[in-house]
């Protein structure tokens, strides 16, 4: 299958010679920044939008440790539980908290997840961010770096395959939420002058690729050039078996050229430790419960499902898989 996309538009290369500002959708842990981090490149953590509760905690641990503030000391408990109003945090990964849900949380719980989110400039669900709440300014003197992993539940072969199409009110289908942000964007003249997306192969699959080309188009309206590839881990010296979409973005007359495939030479047993404690063992009764949860969606005709593997044997991983309630069971 092929896209009309030429690899070869624009009239130069993509360079980023200004400040970089990082805004995060469906921001996680923060992965993102992670890999900036890790690449050693300077950027500042701008905004996030980011739902589940725990990973609102996780992305404060890992990019706002020293940051201890009491931001919710000046307001009052019914200003703190009404900020939370409006499906703004999840408990579940899927469902919003209700605001009669809001009101029987524990005040403590409410103040210590507000700090969190204040820490790192959280706007909670991505329904509810406007073009405003992004605060893109002075993209003169800044590089805004957008990215946006919509779910992938609804893509992945491992699921029931729902598609992200715009009535499909899909958890994929999150994806249109971007576009109201940049359409909300273009009327205020603050385009991110960058997008990155990543997602499970199957963004491009047969059933999906009309979405997609809708999604390519929408973005080309609002003056992007879009570079996807199928990338890799491990061609990119990883022992994983992980296959993702990756799709650049980029607003100007530039081009983008993906990194060249480097193979891996390790196994997957060079990269895990020998040594580990008990306590990070599965119990047995934790394995037969895995046994049990593969048996059940099998009978539902899903994918997803309880794979162990032995790492002296195996030569690279299978992706890692998550917990139930977010995205259950191994995909790749």
């Amino acid at each position: 299958m092929t896209a009309d996309i030429s690899i070869f538009d624009g009239t130069s290369p993509l360079r980023i010679d200004k400040p970089l500002r990082l805004i995060e959708l469906f921001a996680g842990y923060g992965s993102q920044a992670l890999a900036l981090k890790y690449l050693g490149i300077p950027f500042e953590h701008h905004r996030i939008s980011e739902w589940a509760i725990k990973s609102i905690y996780a992305y404060k641990e890992l990019h706002a440790t020293d940051d201890n503030c009491d931001y919710s000391a000046p307001f009052t408990d019914k200003e703190i539980r009404k900020w939370f109003y409006g499906g703004k945090i999840s408990s579940n990964y899927n469902d919003p908290i209700a605001d009669d849900k809001i009101d029987k949380m524990p005040i403590d719980e409410l103040r210590r997840l507000f700090n969190a989110m204040q820490a790192t400039n959280n706007k909670g669900s991505v329904v509810g961010v406007k073009a405003a709440d992004l605060k893109i300014t002075d993209t003169d003197k800044y590089t805004y770096l957008m990215t946006y992993s919509f779910p992938c539940q609804d893509l992945s072969k491992s699921g029931k395959q729902q598609g992200m199409s715009r009535d499909s009110n899909t958890r994929s289908g999150m994806l249109w939420q971007v576009e109201r942000i940049l359409f909300e964007c273009k009327e205020l003249g603050t385009l991110p002058q960058i997008l990155l997306m990543e997602n499970v192969p199957d963004v491009v699959g047969t059933k999906n690729f009309a979405d997609f080309q809708d999604w390519i188009a929408s973005l080309d309206s609002l003056g992007y050039r879009s570079y996807w590839q199928i990338l890799n881990a491990t061609e990119f010296g990883i022992p994983q078996n992980r296959k993702r979409c990756y799709m650049v973005s980029v607003q100007g007359d530039h081009y983008y050229d993906f990194p060249h495939k480097i193979g891996c030479e390790k196994r997957l047993k060079d990269v895990l430790e020998k040594d580990v404690g008990e306590e990070y063992y599965l119990s047995d009764d934790l394995v037969r419960s895995f046994m049990r949860w593969s048996d059940r969606h099998q009978a539902k005709g899903d994918g997803f499902a309880f794979q162990p593997i032995d790492r002296d044997e195996a030569n690279k991983a299978c992706t890692i898989s998550t917990k139930a309630g977010s995205r259950g069971g191994t995909t790749s």
